[in-house]
């Protein structure tokens, strides 16, 4: 991914030098403020966690086999408390680096995000019922759009056609939809081991090279931390999981990625600054979009929840839970390169790309290996290596 900054931050008299004196300050200046955060947060998330394991079973806050789970044995459920308490111990000893002008947004990013890891954790003790657990997703909405005011609030949108589109009064409701729509999509994602966590990290980077683009040290510095956060949290999430974040920690990454995505990329007046966090999670938001609609037809309440997730699907179609993340931290990959495209770094995609079907070419011949179906041409036939071969 650093390369690929290095290729939109070339200016036009040094386009082809990867290594270009403007490129290598582009980077200093803009991307290391967010090395010292990620790195913080993966660390101390990666030594909260065999903690709060004891605890959840000390608590007896566990995660049982049944309709709402695919795993096979009883689970943890603290992860969630790890994430957050590794999210602010990252970000405030890191908070000198942020101008003293875009540190009101920080702390309230801490206090939002807080409210979401704290209020959840009932859910995950108790499994509340759906409309208790929805009330608490809108208090938390209400709480960052009234409580911080302009912070939080999407008041604008700009478009290459139409310029700069003040949106008035429908600032409240499209903020507090976006809100809660962040938190539902990484809920309703968290469903196979290291899912949710993985996609967050993919889009956290992309937010911090967004940042990046446009100056915003503070993004840079809270995008930075959550991803580090979840990648210290996938050391112990990824299949086979050890412990599971919860509707605590799935919530606490929807929230942290709602306002994040608000104080920065959405704010800005550059054309297609939201489609960015939108794009890199269109996969899980338009599985959140059709489980909606899917219920509604079926008479049942939106909240109740069920194996027909895409990514349930995609187990059902034979892959592992490995694979199955590997195919949305792929499409989350691309899909985020395509925003940050749109969003100014036109290079950017070039190289994901390259990569992305290097990924995809390589499951793809993984799976026909593995599959009882052949290739009848004798020459595409050699091109796989024989059965038991490796």
């Amino acid at each position: 991914m650093v390369a690929a900054y290095v290729l939109a931050a070339s200016t036009s008299s040094s386009e082809s030098d990867f290594f270009s004196v403007n490129s290598l300050i582009a980077i200093r200046d803009h991307l290391l403020p967010g090395l010292w955060p990620m790195l913080l947060a993966f660390a101390a998330t990666a030594a909260l966690v065999p903690f709060m394991i004891w605890l959840s079973r000390r608590l007896g806050v566990i995660a049982h086999p049944g309709d709402r789970h695919v795993h096979s044995k009883p689970m943890p459920m603290l992860g969630g408390m790890a994430m957050f308490i590794g999210f602010a111990v990252a970000i405030a000893l890191t908070v000198p680096e942020v101008p003293l002008q875009d540190r009101i947004e920080v702390v309230g990013v801490l206090i939002v995000s807080a409210l979401a890891a704290i209020f959840l954790i009932a859910d995950d003790r108790w499994s509340l019922p759906p409309l208790t657990k929805f009330g608490l997703q809108i208090l938390i909405a209400l709480i960052a759009v009234f409580a911080f005011g302009k912070e939080f609030q999407i008041t604008f949108v700009s478009l290459p056609w139409a310029g700069i589109i003040q949106l008035g009064w429908l600032a409240i409701p499209i903020s507090l939809f976006w809100i809660l729509g962040m938190q539902n999509t990484v809920n309703l994602l968290d469903g196979v081991d290291g899912l949710a966590a993985g996609v967050v990290l993919i889009v956290a980077v992309t937010l911090v090279f967004a940042a990046a683009g446009t100056r915003q040290t503070d993004v840079v510095v809270l995008a930075a931390g959550l991803a580090g956060v979840c990648g210290g949290f996938l050391l112990f999430n990824f299949s086979p999981a050890r412990i599971f974040m919860g509707d605590s920690g799935s919530h606490f990454l929807g929230t942290a990625l709602a306002v994040i995505s608000i104080a920065g990329v959405a704010k800005v007046a550059v054309a297609f600054a939201l489609v960015v966090p939108v794009l890199a999670l269109a996969l899980p938001i338009a599985d959140t979009a059709w489980a909606i609609v899917r219920r509604g037809r079926m008479k049942a309440s939106v909240a109740q929840p069920d194996l027909k997730h895409i990514h349930h699907r995609l187990l059902d179609f034979g892959l592992d839970a490995r694979q199955t993340c590997f195919v949305f931290y792929s499409a989350s990959g691309l899909l985020g390169a395509v925003g940050l495209m749109l969003f100014g770094h036109k290079r950017i995609v070039a190289v994901v790309l390259v990569a992305w079907l290097v990924l995809v070419s390589t499951f793809v011949a993984d799976r026909l290996q593995k599959s009882t179906w052949r290739l009848e041409h004798p020459y595409l036939r050699r091109l796989l290596p024989e059965p038991g071969s490796r």
